[in-house]
């Protein structure tokens, strides 16, 4: 599997823009979420050898401005895609996607997507879904801004699928966590099996730097223009 970030508000490669969200493509033809700002995320895509045109899926995980800003600006380019939209975005952008796009699933429970890729389905407080890949001995999982927890998240995608999660990437939500409480997170992914992260987005200085510390060269940096290859 190949990620690569196309938007976040950490940088990897200085010839990239950043601002505050999260995007990610899965392999060449899967984007996830579109960050807060449309125009820089085309942008950056170009830059980093991505076609618009050929993307198939496109995954929204929540309905926060840092994750759908881009829509518009992606969908301008491409209505050939298959969208997996939370249940949690308004019915009424729902159903103006539906008539700018060539098939849209609202997503509500746990499912198969197509292949190996599986959604957890929606999970509170806000309405997040996340993406789990199958691959034959294990799961990846990757998170927007991990709203419902993600040690919760990585105990949903071990419960579908009944593997060990060896990695997740995306926003992890622990910025404004005390220590105790990331340190907890850590205690529990370690007790999950879960062997690499990387934490980035919402994830927070202070939680990058102590998951860093722990997991040492199982931890991978994210930032935008960063490219992750399993």
């Amino acid at each position: 599997m190949k990620f690569s970030i196309v938007f976040d508000n950490y940088i990897a490669n200085d010839r990239l823009e950043s601002f505050w969200g999260f995007s990610l493509m899965i392999e060449d033809y899967f984007l996830f979420d579109t960050g807060s700002n449309g125009r820089a995320l085309v942008r950056n895509m170009a830059k980093m050898g991505f076609s618009l045109q050929e993307l198939k899926y496109f995954f929204i995980s929540h309905p926060h401005w840092d994750h759908i800003g881009g829509i518009d600006s992606v969908i301008d380019e491409n209505r050939l895609m298959s969208l997996f939209l939370p249940d949690s975005l308004s019915k009424f952008y729902v159903r103006d996607l539906r008539k700018l796009s060539r098939e849209v699933k609202v997503i509500s429970n746990p499912q198969k997507l197509f292949g190996k890729f599986y959604s957890t389905g929606i999970m509170e407080p806000i309405g997040e879904q996340s993406i789990i890949i199958e691959e034959e001995d294990f799961l990846i999982v990757v998170t927007g801004c991990a709203h419902p927890g993600v040690v919760n998240i990585i105990k949903r995608a071990i419960d579908m699928l009944k593997k060990p999660v060896l990695y997740v990437i995306g926003g992890f939500h622990l910025m404004r966590s005390t220590e105790e409480e990331i340190n907890n997170v850590i205690k529990n992914l370690k007790s999950l099996g879960v062997e690499y992260v990387t934490p980035t987005h919402c994830s927070g200085d202070l939680a990058i730097e102590m998951f860093k510390d722990v997991y040492k060269d199982n931890y991978i940096p994210g930032g935008v223009g960063r490219i992750i290859e399993f």
